[in-house]
């Protein structure tokens, strides 16, 4: 038996008001600079703490768009709920991308200036 840990180079949630999600597993109604959500993910997830990150919309199954945002996390906190390994805290929007944009705004997880 081993510990399952997964290592996320950015933070990926569903569309805001996916139908059976609550609202912290989604992005928000609208994503403004300088705003702070926050986020819930089942499983036990790292995020990398001392810079940004791409903030990406998942249809699950690993599709995901390009990077909405650039995010830092204020907060990530590991909880067991009924069970079930679980991942929340806090993140502020850093900088807004417009998706039509087809910049590239991160290499690996350097954020490109």
């Amino acid at each position: 038996m081993g510990i399952a840990v997964e290592f996320c180079p950015d933070l990926a949630l569903r569309s805001f008001g996916t139908v059976g999600r609550k609202s912290e597993e989604c992005l928000p109604k609208e994503i403004v600079k300088g705003k702070v959500f926050n986020f819930l993910k089942e499983g036990q997830r790292n995020y990398w703490m001392l810079g940004e990150l791409p903030l990406r919309e998942t249809k699950g199954n690993s599709i995901l768009s390009r990077p909405l945002a650039s995010v830092k996390f204020l907060e990530v906190i590991h909880f067991v709920d009924e069970g079930k390994i679980w991942t929340k805290g806090r993140y502020e929007i850093i900088e807004v991308y417009d998706i039509k944009d087809k910049a590239v705004h991160f290499d690996g997880l350097e954020k490109i200036k």
